[in-house]
């Protein structure tokens, strides 16, 4: 039987790892409406000039040794000490421009490049987009609208149906390389295929009435789940890389991995840390069924244990969370293919 959240030692790390826990701070206004940027480019323009050689006790990229202490601590607390900053390292990582989602797909590249297995989580608001009409707008309304140089204007069907007859990708490459009085790109070098082929289609559909289009949906994020108002992170990280870490009781044998819960109330954000949780990892032919332990570090709780897979076999995780005065305890279920 799991002890109370609150029997866990204040501060006591154990061998653990919280793949997501709950977003830190809501990004700043001027954040949303930019690109945020990928964990590697973040590591490239500021983490690395400390990780990377290891400067002032900085744990060094690839260290896995280094590495697994802090991420058995989890994304929250390791979040927690980048903003404010922690010792040698300031806050933000000395770069106040660094918002919070930045900082965390940092920690999680530099985890997995570390022996980690995470995933970088998606931002809390999409960067504006750049729409077709703002590129014709920007810069094809130059020579389109005016039909200048022989251009077909923009909304003359006419005009741009032999063009869209040869096929919209060759037209989409004829722009990217440029052609007769329109240079590469329409002089627009940062223009993607893509946005071409935006502009293009707006250009050949002006005038049309309107076709409603469904909003994108963001990819599913394999290790979170969201059941009855919580949100249940799963995070994995294999044994040996934990050993490595001189951490204690850790099972020794190929396949094994630790398995970390995080969790955290959908609707307030606020983390969750009374509860028992118990996992049930089977392929189909054998199962493991076993009590998770509580984790409590920077004041933030998760619950793990050791698990084995067998490569090549897909694996369901069947999550049970038990809080306490609840009759049910909330399910959610992982599936993992070990490579």
């Amino acid at each position: 039987m799991l002890t109370q959240v609150g029997a866990v030692r204040a501060g006591a790390l154990l061998p653990a790892i919280a793949l997501f826990a709950v977003l830190s701070t809501v990004s700043t206004a001027a954040d949303a409406q930019r690109v945020q940027r990928l964990g590697k480019e973040v590591v490239d323009a500021v983490c690395g000039g400390c990780h990377v050689p290891g400067k002032d006790g900085a744990p060094r990229i690839g260290d896995t040794a280094a590495w697994a202490p802090r991420a058995s601590q989890g994304l929250t607390a390791l979040t927690s000490n980048a903003i404010t900053g922690i010792r040698k390292m300031p806050a933000h990582g000395g770069s106040p421009g660094v918002s919070d989602i930045e900082i965390q797909r940092a920690i999680v590249y530099m985890v997995n490049q570390s022996g980690g297995n995470w995933v970088e989580p998606l931002s809390a608001s999409p960067a504006a987009a750049r729409t077709s009409e703002a590129i014709v707008q920007a810069q094809c309304a130059k020579c389109h609208q005016p039909g200048k140089d022989g251009a077909p204007k923009i909304g003359d069907r006419a005009a741009w149906t032999p063009r869209m007859g040869k096929g919209l990708d060759r037209l989409v490459a004829s722009a990217v390389h440029g052609h007769g009085g329109m240079p590469s790109r329409g002089a627009m070098p940062d223009l993607s295929r893509e946005d071409i082929r935006g502009a293009i289609l707006y250009m050949f559909n002006y005038g049309l009435p309107p076709v409603p289009t469904p909003p994108p949906v963001a990819a599913a994020d394999p290790h979170h789940k969201v059941v009855d108002g919580m949100d249940v992170y799963l995070g994995m990280m294999r044994a040996d890389a934990l050993r490595a870490a001189q951490a204690r009781d850790v099972p020794r044998g190929k396949g094994y991995y630790h398995l970390n819960i995080s969790l955290a109330d959908n609707k307030t954000q606020t983390p969750v840390g009374d509860a028992q949780v118990t996992v049930r990892v089977s392929d189909g032919m054998s199962t493991q069924t076993k009590a998770l332990n509580p984790v409590a570090a920077n004041n933030a709780v998760s619950w793990g244990n050791y698990f084995r897979f067998a490569s090549g076999n897909v694996y369901n995780i069947r999550t049970e969370i038990k809080r306490p005065g609840a009759t049910d305890a909330v399910v959610a279920n992982f599936e993992y293919r070990e490579p």
